[in-house]
Formats: C-alpha cells, sequence, structure tokens
C-alpha cells in the first residue's frame, strides 16, 4: 500500500469495526482497481458507491497502523456474531500430531446462524475424538472456545478443487445436508 492509499476495515454492515477486531478490508487510492471491464453489475457488488475496492480480505489493524490478514470473508464463519477465520483454526488444528490435513468450514445453525465443523484427514489408523481435538486446541495452543469445532467429520480423502485446494464449497454442502438429515428438516 501507498501512503495515499486510504482503507477502511468494516462489518457485514459496512460499518467501521472496532480497534483490533475483524473485518472485511475496502481500500481506495491511485494503485488500487477502478472497475472491471464491461461488468456494471459486478462492478456494483465490488465497489462502495464512494469507489472503496471491497477486497474480500478479512484484516485486524495491530500495533497502531498494521493490518494482519486473518482470511478471507468467504473463509470466516460468523458464529453469533463473533468472526472466526477459519484458516487460523486451521493452522491450529494441523498441529495435532494425528492429523494429516483438514478443513474449518460453517455449518449452519439455527440459534447462532453459524457453527464450525472440523473436515480431518488422520495420519494412518490413529483415533481422534472431538473431545481430545478441542483438548488440544485448548490446551496447546491456547485457542479461545467459541472457536472450537463444534463437529468432527472424519473423511478418507479431500474433494479439491481444479486449483489444488481443498473444495470448501463441497464440504458445506455435505455438512448442510448431513445436518437437514439428521433433523429431519
Amino acid at each position: 500500500m501507498f501512503e495515499d492509499d486510504e482503507i477502511r476495515v468494516v462489518d457485514e454492515n459496512d460499518q467501521g469495526v472496532p480497534y483490533g477486531e475483524l473485518g472485511e478490508l475496502f481500500v481506495r487510492g491511485p494503485t488500487t482497481i477502478r472497475g472491471y471491464y464491461n461488468s456494471p453489475e459486478y462492478n456494483k457488488k465490488a465497489f462502495t458507491e464512494d469507489g472503496f475496492y471491497r477486497t474480500g480480505d478479512v484484516v485486524r489493524i495491530v500495533k497502531g497502523r498494521y493490518l494482519t490478514v486473518e482470511g478471507r470473508i468467504k473463509d470466516t464463519i460468523n458464529r453469533g456474531g463473533e468472526k472466526i477465520s477459519a484458516e487460523g483454526v486451521e493452522n491450529h488444528i494441523l498441529g495435532h500430531p494425528k492429523v494429516e490435513n483438514c478443513a474449518y468450514v460453517a455449518m449452519p445453525d439455527p440459534v447462532l446462524g453459524e457453527k464450525g465443523c472440523a473436515f480431518i484427514l488422520k495420519k494412518g489408523n490413529q483415533e481422534l475424538t472431538p473431545d481430545e481435538l478441542c483438548r488440544f486446541l485448548k490446551e496447546e495452543r491456547h485457542i479461545s472456545i467459541f472457536k472450537l469445532p463444534e463437529r468432527l467429520e472424519l473423511v478418507k480423502e479431500f474433494s479439491m478443487t481444479q486449483i489444488g485446494k481443498i473444495d470448501k464449497k463441497e464440504l458445506r454442502l455435505i455438512i448442510k445436508e448431513k445436518l437437514r438429515k439428521e433433523l429431519k428438516i
């Protein structure tokens, strides 16, 4: 970013968030894209009326003026108003000695809106329970209780996107369908 660039860190209603809180990064300035060619509908979504670009990055301001990128809007879980960076929790889960790979995604909840579900590929034939994982995350990684996975789904493999990333969109659909069948809705 350059000296003449402007930033805003905002909530889902485009209102500024308090210092240190998570929000979406909006930018405007001489080096910021002004619009997408021949795409007026997309531009309406990508830019505010006063010209700020909606980056889709979830950030927080730290140490007075620095930004830390915590994830992407599409990869954030909104648990009762608390924003959880899926990537941040995944990095902690990957520290567990029995975890080969993981994806932390939002699952629908009628009370909180969303809760966190951890899809995990284990190393070898080791057992891993939700209690064991949560104990590790609390005691070894010191993460906040509201960020703990409220459901654990063990998988044998992950579906991947065309660019080689875990297909989280598919995982969100899988858990949504499982919940629908379990709750018979």
